[in-house]
């Protein structure tokens, strides 16, 4: 919990880009030549843009990366700070990796620092090209290692998703018909104009076109090519990962799989920034409020279950606020793999009609170390969008992560 209040200022997002690589023979996805550090720079200076003089105010830059290799090595918010004509070198930075709720991660690291530095303004969020650094490039030992993998009882996070369905016994069907409200949620959304404040339209191929809209929805998607697509993880499961979940679930005869492609978030290039501070940090140049940040809390849960551990950090501040899911207006719950906003729905009995109203990640991509940030972006203009007061981020990640955040819109 904050001791004093950060509120946010202002919270913007790129489109998300198909994460698929170009080659000699197929062109990739929008973004995909588009350096990291450049999305970051692109997004400082439509905040900039939108709040004259805050980036001559800023203290701090954090941002979270999933991939630290590559185009994404080093350190990417040092080298998206040289990037940029708008910050000082005098500014701190930090990067970090905390898998897919590191976006998240970064903006509450941003809040606590801003809470210390009376006068201070921070820019925090997330990047991630995944046509440039693949899911796992980064090669750890345990994702491949046999000894590892079974030492350390690692799966890929899918198998998770896989052993949630199974113990909720789920039914193919409910991963599809949630897949199908996310593409049609998202594109009713972006129909309406409701992304059109919030997302800021990034030049490719050297300036000659630009992407304006979210590449992976599709919204021509139906129930019935949804039932097409067929499950796909079984045999990732035979190379020792089943068995392993049914060695710690020993009432479990078998693991039901039932995941297809469809109902996994797409691979994503994308990057979201939040501007906050204090109060008297916002007053000191002008900049009106638009949310405040009431509280937040990370978790570790069961690493082999892995994405229960959102469920849990959303239970712990609910706790710490003495709520319930009820008192939350609207949620935004990360659709890591379909299953999960499923067992959301069923287990907390949250009506549907606060859940992703404006589609989730399973419609439009999961740009892992922007995800977080995003979520906080989609939030906060919905809140404003609808006049709601109080909003609610749920979000996690592989290894039994998990992380959530309670906004408040001031105005």
């Amino acid at each position: 919990m904050l001791s004093e209040s950060i509120y946010i200022y202002d919270a913007v997002r790129t489109p998300r880009a198909k994460g698929k690589p170009s080659s000699l023979k197929k062109s990739g996805g929008a973004l995909s030549n588009v350096l990291p550090h450049d999305l970051i720079k692109y997004l400082i200076e439509a905040v900039e843009k939108r709040n004259p003089n805050s980036t001559t105010n800023i203290n701090r830059l954090a941002l979270g990366c999933v991939g630290q290799i590559g185009p994404q090595g080093g350190h990417i918010a040092l080298v998206s700070r040289l990037a940029s004509s708008l910050l000082n070198n005098s500014i701190e930075v930090r990067t970090l990796n905390n898998y897919c709720v590191s976006g998240l991660s970064a903006v509450f690291d941003a809040a606590l620092w801003a809470q210390d530095k009376f006068q201070s303004l921070s820019l925090a969020g997330g990047v991630e090209s995944l046509s440039q650094v693949g899911f796992l490039e980064d090669k750890a030992s345990y994702y491949n290692d046999p000894d590892l993998i079974e030492k350390l009882n690692w799966a890929p996070p899918v198998m998770g998703a896989e052993l949630i369905a199974t113990i909720d016994k789920l039914k193919k069907s409910d991963l599809d018909e949630i897949t199908l409200l996310s593409h049609q949620r998202a594109e009713n959304a972006w129909n309406k104009g409701f992304y059109d404040k919030s997302v800021i339209p990034i030049s490719y191929n050297d300036g000659k076109d630009i992407l304006k809209k979210d590449a992976l929805i599709k919204p021509d998607i139906t129930i019935e090519k949804l039932a097409q697509f067929k499950p796909f993880f079984e045999a990732q499961g035979k190379l020792g990962y089943d068995a392993m979940m049914l060695n710690h679930y020993p009432y479990l005869d078998k693991i039901k799989h039932l995941h297809s492609i469809a109902n996994c978030p797409g691979m994503a290039d994308g990057a979201s920034l939040i501007l906050l501070g204090t109060k008297e940090a916002g007053d000191k140049i002008g900049l009106k409020p638009r949310a405040r940040i009431v509280d937040f809390t990370e978790t570790a849960d069961n690493p082999i279950i892995q994405l229960t551990a959102g469920f849990k950090a959303m239970e712990k501040l609910l706790n710490n606020q003495k709520m319930n899911v009820n008192d939350i207006d609207r949620y935004e719950f990360m659709e890591a793999f379909a299953a999960l906003p499923v067992k959301f729905l069923n287990t907390y009995n949250v009506d549907i009609n606060k859940v992703n109203v404006n589609g989730g990640h399973l419609a439009m991509g999961h740009p892992m170390g922007a995800t977080g940030a995003i979520l906080i972006t989609t939030l906060l203009n919905e809140l404003e969008f609808s006049k709601l007061q109080k909003g609610m981020v749920v979000a996690q990640a592989g290894g039994g992560i998990g992380a959530a955040m309670l906004i408040e819109r001031v105005n």
